[in-house]
């Protein structure tokens, strides 16, 4: 059984600003194939349709032992949030030319959970600088593990 399943990309591609969990609509064997892990956030998004939330691109891998009650592995799928919470992610949304990124599948309580996050798109220059940032943290942990060595 998988922990979770993680977005890898996401937090390379976007700036993470705000977060949230969200219980998601699933059908036939779906739930089976997550917890085999047969599960992909990349390049998936979420999406307000009328007054409802949707999670589009993930896939689901048919279920092994599933026959004729697996469903489309891409399809759209209903994310369960409260009304007012759906009106504010809008509105944030809007303002600031947001996105809804989803960044892990996981399982809580014996439910299927997805930690959604309202992010701004990185630029190029972003992530180049990210990746400087973080090789000279890792050199400068290693040169400080060097010095208090005995």
């Amino acid at each position: 059984m998988i922990e979770s399943i993680l977005n890898k990309k996401a937090r390379y591609d976007y700036e993470i600003i705000d977060r949230l969990e969200t219980g998601i609509v699933l059908r036939g064997t779906e739930v089976k194939s997550i917890r085999q892990g047969q599960a992909n956030l990349k390049d998936s998004f979420a999406m307000v349709k009328g007054r409802e939330l949707f999670l589009f691109n993930m896939h689901v891998s048919p279920y092994d032992h599933g026959n004729r009650y697996n469903l489309e592995a891409t399809r759209p799928r209903k994310l369960l949030l409260h009304r007012e919470q759906i009106r504010k992610l809008t509105a944030q949304q809007k303002e600031k030319n947001l996105s809804l990124i989803p960044l892990s599948l996981y399982f809580k309580k014996g439910k299927v959970k997805i930690d959604l996050a309202l992010a701004k798109g990185k630029k190029q220059y972003d992530r180049r600088e990210d990746i400087k940032k973080r090789d000279v943290d890792r050199e400068m942990r290693g040169t400080n593990k060097g010095r208090f060595r005995g």
